[in-house]
């Protein structure tokens, strides 16, 4: 079905669905000093796919492998599958490392970040500046379907995520499956697997916006389909005496803010 009305199909799928956002990145700390120094780059020397977790983020991933470690085994991931890009493979990695016996996570190019194109590391107001004609597109037709020059709109990434369901439907039938990725890769899910309007999608990701190293989980339905449990939990780092939890501040769906370039 087109657009936001897509509803979950009475066919076997996995028993659990588990989408971790990766760690706190040292490109959202650049964000965050971009935004209040009134830059309009990020002072960072990474790629967006090679920038690494922040000291935060290791401690964050670190927490969720504690957790992972003292979950009951019919709890267990059964599958990880995860994000090429550093930040994301880093945090399997670290929550990973605590459980000997765990499954060997498996990269997935389509669970990559969204490529913001000719506007990666810059701040909104940067963009405003350098182009605003560009900045007065995105504001007329909308973050959801918007595509910055030589990157991806929402719509793309929710284009990788369709096939991405349908390999774990088909590969990962009533099993346990742990996903570790990005911001928008995991509102992507949200957005098929709720049938959410991109007004319903665009206020959530504004008004809640999603915590590093959160846990958002769905449970399999009797119909075969897939029930939200929880969104963004971050329990496991509120216990951690470590790790902080962290996350972009709220803003509205028209607003551009540092998140938009912290790489998320």
């Amino acid at each position: 079905m087109a657009g936001g009305e897509e509803r979950e199909m009475a066919t076997s799928g996995p028993a659990a669905l588990v989408l971790v956002r990766h760690g706190e990145s040292v490109g959202n700390l650049a964000a965050v000093a971009a935004g209040q120094k009134g830059l309009a780059r990020l002072e960072l020397d990474y790629r967006d796919p090679d920038t690494p977790l922040s000291d935060n983020g290791i401690a964050q991933a670190k927490a969720l492998g504690q957790h992972l470690a003292h979950l009951p085994d019919d709890e267990r991931p059964e599958a990880v599958l995860g994000s090429p890009y550093v930040r994301a493979a880093s945090t399997v990695e670290h929550a990973l490392d605590a459980w000997p016996d765990a499954p060997s996570p498996v990269q997935d190019e389509r669970l990559r970040e969204r490529d913001l194109g000719l506007f990666d590391g810059m701040t909104g107001q940067g963009i405003r500046d350098t182009y605003p004609e560009e900045a007065a597109r995105r504001a007329a037709m909308g973050k959801f379907y918007y595509r910055p020059p030589g990157g991806e709109s929402w719509t793309d990434v929710v284009l990788r995520i369709r096939s991405v369901l349908t390999d774990i439907r088909a590969e990962h039938a009533e099993r346990r499956v742990w996903v570790f990725s990005h911001q928008a890769v995991i509102m992507s899910f949200r957005y098929l697997l709720e049938g959410l309007t991109e007004e319903k999608l665009l206020r959530t990701d504004g008004e809640t916006p999603l915590g590093n190293c959160s846990l958002t989980t769905y449970r399999a339905t009797a119909s075969g389909g897939l029930e939200l449990v929880s969104y963004g939990a971050v329990d496991h780092l509120e216990r951690s005496s470590r790790a902080e939890a962290t996350h972009e501040e709220p803003h509205t769906p028209t607003e551009r803010t540092p998140a938009d370039a912290s790489r998320g």
